[in-house]
């Protein structure tokens, strides 16, 4: 696969306070992108700055990384809020991630939902068209990055923002596309050789896979590795080496 370049990502700064989610030190080492939590579902301004502030002496390009308030549930869990309430706090999330990249003498490039505002952009269009908006407002030279085949993804060009299309190396998805609800069994891979058998594969052909075989064409432009999956660390190493040694570069898709 000589002359395929793809960004290898994974959400951070996720620990607030004194409590500390997955070894964003390594990780940092390993990924070309970051997607730093905001302050809502995890995150705190020291968590953030301090994030920030690795990302850029590694040369990683660093995303604001949205959810719902919901520390109790890590952003997991559907919250009411309304379509213009998601907006704005969506919104007020990436002028958070700004503030605090430009901070630590970073500068922020993407945008990307977390968790469950991230599944309901991939399958509910007010709530893709919400994100759209709100990345419009606060600053359109943002890149969004958006789940594979999802409503987002479709509907961020219409808003004339830069779209880049992730996959998931440490998810099973279902035959439409969607991932699968992390309370089923097999929603998670946790074998790191699997994972980088799969996920070449899914280069291979420019389609994900699905828990069926069935095989959905798509652009990939980036990888996520979730940093709060066990062994999250020698997944993402192993992915990065089996990549380059299939002759896949490994690189941002968006720069500072």
């Amino acid at each position: 696969m000589s002359g395929i370049s793809v960004d290898l990502n994974s959400d951070m700064g996720e620990g607030f306070g004194a409590y500390r989610i997955g070894d964003d030190a390594a990780m940092l080492d390993i990924v070309s992108s970051a997607n730093v939590a905001c302050g809502f579902h995890a995150g705190d301004p020291e968590v953030m700055a301090e994030t920030f502030r690795k990302a850029k002496e590694r040369g990683v390009s660093v995303g604001a990384h949205p959810g719902y308030p919901d520390l109790w549930g890590f952003g997991r869990r559907n919250m009411p809020y309304t379509y213009a309430e998601t907006e704005r706090l969506i919104a007020y999330q990436i002028g958070a991630a700004e503030a605090m990249a430009a901070y630590a003498g970073h500068k922020l490039t993407h945008v990307k939902l977390h968790g469950a505002l991230g599944n309901l952009g991939q399958q509910n269009r007010d709530i893709a068209l919400a994100a759209c908006r709100a990345i419009k407002a606060v600053n359109d030279k943002l890149v969004c990055l958006a789940i594979a085949l999802g409503e987002q993804e479709r509907l961020a060009g219409d808003f004339g923002l830069d779209v880049r299309s992730e996959i998931f190396a440490d998810r099973a998805y279902t035959d439409e596309g969607f991932l699968v609800d992390r309370r089923l069994e097999g929603a998670v891979l946790h074998d790191p050789d699997l994972i980088a058998r799969r996920i070449l594969s899914m280069l291979e052909t420019g389609a994900i896979e699905t828990i069926t075989g069935k095989r959905l064409k798509t652009r990939i432009d980036s990888i996520c590795v979730h940093s709060d999956t066990p062994s999250a660390v020698e997944i993402a190493r192993r992915l990065r080496q089996s990549l380059q040694a299939a002759g896949v570069a490994i690189a941002p898709f968006a720069t500072s």
